[in-house]
């Protein structure tokens, strides 16, 4: 067992599995040295192992605390590693209450956040991935973004990492032991399948971290901003994103004056969409102060989503409502943006939405405009969504088939590019400065940085950051 007391104390620990609040089945969970012991104590003979029995649950005095399940995991054999011991009762929150208290009572201490997964991981039962899979699949917002969660959980992301690690080793020992031993060893500098190793593995990583970033996508879900002027529908599309009336709807310019936040899925892409006060100059300090955070917004966000009042745009000029062309089209939204836009960074994708055109009688709105990225709506009818799920996927180069990714965090993917920088530093110090000590020194470096990924190589500061946003009974 690997038992780090800066970490935790391996003591019995107890919490509630369910979460709080009324339901038919309340779960309170214990794992370590003294669950047999607490376990005898509370109801009596403990079953055999991974059976299920019924027993009371009694208080110190014989009095019944309540009737359920009792389900025994004996060590090693259990998700922590330990004896681990479960009590399915009535999910009351008096009931359960009741029980944490006796168990408390008995021996057992409450645990830290995530301080199951925690002993899991400690005593080498799953690795960091496969622990940080747990809380994501408990927190997954859709049912890819779920799928994508049991692939890391059952190991897919770990694979992918010990087999470039392996690879990594087998490198070091060569280059390493060619620098200890030079009169045994072919010289390395030479050596064109060094190379040939090295830009094989600077492509692995680029395959592992472009799925690792479709999977953080599915996970944490993307982060979208509405924009556009004053009335241009944005607080109506946010409504219809959301399928509330989440944002207030008025004809009357500068209504939103604060950024509004909602949690959608849109065509299985988990999104945070954001309205936010329409684009213009007003004295109103409150206003003034909306549209600042707009522009912030803007800047933070993972694409655009620009809302134009096509119905004005049509009613200006006429030959938009009679004659589309992608060229007219394309000029119009050009001039737009340089005047909505000016002095902000726009340095990631935009999506122009022609909104209102239900109040547009044109047989051109028929068909759907060349313009690629430009997408014909209404957010009285919803005409346009389909076509705006296809054109944002487009734009972020999401690839996302749940089947073939999985689940992954900000922390790895900033690993994965920290290990691809240092091998490609190795490859120029191999093939452009002969320095074969300092390439050794970049690829334990890489090494290093894909170690972190899977807790091969940690930190308790680390361990302690991931697992404290755990729920408690994990």
């Amino acid at each position: 067992m690997n038992q780090n007391p800066e970490v935790s104390d391996f003591s019995t620990i107890v919490a509630e599995a369910t979460p709080a609040g009324r339901g038919g089945i309340g779960i309170i969970r214990l794992s370590g040295p003294d669950v047999v012991v607490i376990g005898t104590a509370l109801v009596g003979e403990l079953p055999d192992k991974r059976v299920a029995v019924t027993r009371l649950f009694k208080t110190a005095d014989g009095s019944v605390i309540d009737q359920g399940l009792v389900l025994y995991f004996q060590g090693p054999a259990s998700f922590t590693g330990e004896d681990v011991l479960e009590l399915h009762g009535h999910g009351g929150p008096v009931v359960m209450s009741m029980l944490l208290r006796r168990c408390i009572e008995l021996g057992a201490r409450q645990a830290r956040p995530g301080e199951f997964s925690e002993r899991a991981f400690l005593n080498n039962k799953i690795d960091l991935v496969q622990a940080e899979a747990v809380a994501d699949l408990i927190d997954s917002a859709s049912e890819a973004a779920a799928r994508s969660a049991v692939k890391s959980l059952q190991g897919a992301f770990s694979s992918k990492i010990n087999g470039l690690v392996e690879k990594l080793t087998q490198l070091r020992i060569f280059v390493e032991a060619s620098i200890d031993f030079p009169e045994e060893e072919e010289d390395f500098l030479a050596d064109q399948n060094v190379i040939i190793q090295l830009q094989d593995l600077i492509a692995e990583v680029a395959s592992i971290l472009s799925h690792a970033q479709q999977g953080m996508i599915l996970q944490e879900g993307l982060h979208l901003v509405l924009v556009g002027a004053a009335n241009s529908g944005k607080s109506s599309m946010m409504n219809l994103l959301s399928g509330q009336e989440t944002s207030i709807v008025t004809e009357i310019a500068g209504t939103t004056r604060d950024v509004i936040r909602e949690n959608i899925v849109l065509d299985g892409i988990p999104i945070r969409v954001l309205d936010t006060a329409g684009i213009r100059d007003s004295d109103d300090p409150i206003e003034r102060e909306g549209v600042r955070r707009t522009v912030q917004s803007i800047e933070t966000a993972d694409a655009v989503l620009w809302l134009i009042d096509w119905s004005v745009e049509t009613a200006q000029l006429e030959e938009l409502k009679v004659n589309p062309s992608p060229e007219l089209i394309h000029r119009r939204l050009a001039d737009l943006k340089q005047n909505l836009f000016a002095g902000i960074n726009l340095e990631k994708p935009l999506i122009p939405i022609l909104n209102k055109v239900d109040l547009i009688d044109s047989i051109a709105l028929t068909t759907e405009t060349a313009e690629s990225d430009a997408v014909y709506f209404s957010t009285k009818t919803g005409q346009g969504l389909p076509q705006m799920g296809t054109i944002l996927k487009e734009k972020l180069a999401l690839n996302l088939h749940p089947d073939g990714l999985f689940s992954a965090r900000r922390r790895h993917l900033s690993a994965l590019e920290l290990g691809s920088e240092h091998l490609q530093l190795a490859l120029l110090r191999l093939t452009e400065e002969s320095a074969g000590e300092l390439m050794a020194e970049e690829l334990k470096r890489a090494q290093d940085a894909f170690g972190e990924i899977t807790g091969q190589l940690r930190s308790d500061a680390l361990l302690g950051k991931i697992f404290s946003s755990f729920c408690i009974g994990k």
